[in-house]
């Protein structure tokens, strides 16, 4: 469940670009990820860096389209949050709080929490999430700067980028389990 509401604002975005304006499909994301802060306050869980930084993000592309240009192509304008994803998942490594650890404190007990490789594993796995966004990234400028490019190598990229990170951040616990010996430090995992 997790793993689908911390998804769903980027899940809807690329559906609703592909059948509606970017403006309306950014105010939709933008719109779901204060809903998903909204569950977690509700919830009594910590408002996410990712979350917040996923609003200000399509707040930020729509309100450049609605006030500002409203012809950028919609490769451009999934280049745009691709890269103002990337910068918020790149910013929380670089200022010592990997988003994903905000998610593994509300799964894992206090003494998980003290161990030394759960700030670690953390680190990876919001590094498998940065680098998962930078191929999404990576494939949606080469969509727009090779022309014979099919529109769907975009697509695939992002599925293929995002479900190695899903597959990542399930597995990679686990594998610290089994070789430590420890209680798992989930960064991530689906209840």
């Amino acid at each position: 469940m997790t793993i689908f509401l911390i998804l769903a604002p980027y899940g809807a975005f690329a559906t609703l670009m592909l059948v509606t304006s970017a403006t309306v499909s950014l105010l939709c994301a933008a719109l779901i990820c204060l809903g998903v802060i909204a569950f977690d306050i509700a919830r009594g869980r910590s408002i996410k860096i990712l979350g917040v930084g996923s609003v200000i993000v399509f707040t930020a592309v729509g309100s450049y389209l609605t006030f500002v240009d409203a012809t950028p192509s919609t490769i451009a304008v999934k280049i745009a949050v691709d890269a103002g994803i990337l910068l918020v998942s790149f910013a929380s490594i670089l200022i010592g709080h990997p988003f994903t650890r905000q998610y593994a404190l509300e799964q894992v007990d206090a003494e998980t929490a003290t161990q030394p490789g759960f700030i670690t594993a953390n680190y990876l796995i919001t590094g498998a999430w940065t680098a998962a966004t930078l191929l999404m990234l990576i494939g949606n400028i080469a969509v727009l700067y090779v022309p014979a490019l099919p529109l769907w190598t975009g697509l695939l990229i992002a599925f293929a980028a995002r479900n190695a990170a899903v597959c990542f951040t399930r597995w990679y616990p686990q594998y610290r389990a089994a070789k430590d010996g420890v209680p798992p430090a989930g960064a991530l995992p689906s209840r």
